[in-house]
């Protein structure tokens, strides 16, 4: 399976995840009924991708909103992909958010400061 495709919902964000590519990008609202199991597969798909990663991995996360359940999940996702990153392979993630949501810069902000991988803050316009 070289690519994970999860279409966006009112609730659910977009996910694709291009494994031969080494690009996995989250978008949209994060508020499913059961955010560990909308995850899940998220999260198998980097255990299996973290046996034989890329060099380089690119993650872009824009999110306009996510509740506490999911930010546990996005925090799970990221501490894989940390470790996929203390292996040896090129982690970099980047985080957006518009120019006026102070609420998602910081939540980013969080997650850098947690976890030790190259984490860029992307200002996008409304």
């Amino acid at each position: 399976m070289e690519k994970y495709n999860i279409e966006g919902t009112p609730k659910t964000p977009a996910v694709n995840f291009d494994l031969a590519a080494g690009l996995l990008e989250i978008r949209g609202r994060s508020i499913p009924e059961n955010s560990i199991e909308f995850y899940k597969p998220v999260t198998d798909l980097l255990d299996k991708y973290g046996a034989s990663p890329k060099a380089n991995t690119t993650v872009n996360v824009q999110l306009e909103y996510f509740n506490t359940s999911s930010s546990k999940c996005i925090l799970d996702i990221f501490k894989k992909l940390e470790t996929i990153h203390k292996g040896g392979s090129s982690i970099a993630i980047n985080w957006y958010y518009e120019e006026d949501d102070e609420d998602m810069l910081e939540a980013g902000e969080d997650y850098q400061a947690i976890i030790s991988v190259p984490f860029k803050m992307v200002q996008v316009a409304e």
